[in-house]
């Protein structure tokens, strides 16, 4: 029978389920709890060790892991589709916690505090993606939707789809965004032309456009502070 190098033939001190419940997680380290998910081994190396390999593809940054595809995580010898799969999936949970702890009911003043927030929420999308924010009388977030997801280099987002979204949330005003996965944070003549068509449209429901904001890991990128609104 082919052993599976299961964590609970690990000595008893090396154990990071025992450690957990003794300790806490908060005091295991990251190559720990990924071995917890992993679960087990193969026969030549250990959970933790495929934990370690699996840290290294995302240069031992977690942030940096939360983007990693599972077509990628199967690439570590050792991680078969299922382990990539709850990988991936405490990657996401740990997105949606760090995105429940920000304030839902919350002002924009400046057009940092729009792409601080735009910026941990799209951080982890290596493809380029299309969000609004919707707004009510007071200026308070209604919510956050993602429209649409493209590739690496553009996504198509539908006016229709924007302006339905806002007459049912009751929106009053919008702020448009997307992010550039390549870094740059110049708009292209898509960019400006969607903006426009969005901006004339949402008048004729007087809704307001206040901005649009573009957010990369260079920085961001606002068209109000251009004057392009």
């Amino acid at each position: 029978m082919e052993l599976k190098n299961t964590i609970k033939e690990w000595p008893k001190d090396d154990r990071p389920r025992e450690k957990l419940i003794a300790i806490g997680a908060n005091n295991l380290s990251n190559s720990e709890l990924l071995a917890i998910l992993i679960h087990n081994g193969t026969p030549d190396r250990s959970a933790l060790t495929l934990a370690k390999d699996v840290l290294k593809l995302g240069n031992d940054d977690l942030n940096e892991l939360g983007t990693i595809s599972i077509k990628q995580l199967t690439s570590v010898k050792g991680i078969g589709e299922a382990k990539a799969i709850t990988i991936a999936a405490a990657m996401e949970l740990g997105r949606r916690r760090q995105m429940g702890r920000m304030p839902v009911k919350q002002r924009f003043t400046t057009s940092r505090e729009m792409a601080d927030f735009l910026k941990e929420r799209l951080k982890d999308y290596q493809q380029e993606v299309f969000a609004v924010i919707y707004l009510n009388r007071s200026s308070k977030i209604l919510s956050f939707d993602i429209i649409s997801t493209g590739g690496i280099t553009g996504t198509v987002a539908d006016p229709r789809v924007i302006l339905k979204h806002a007459l049912e949330k009751n929106a009053v005003s919008l702020i448009l965004s997307h992010n550039h996965p390549s870094g740059s944070l110049k708009p292209s003549k898509a960019d400006e032309y969607l903006t426009e068509k969005i901006k004339h449209a949402a008048a004729f429901l007087d809704i307001k456009v206040l901005d649009h904001v573009i957010v990369s890991d260079a920085g961001y990128y606002s068209f109000a502070d251009d004057g392009l609104l």
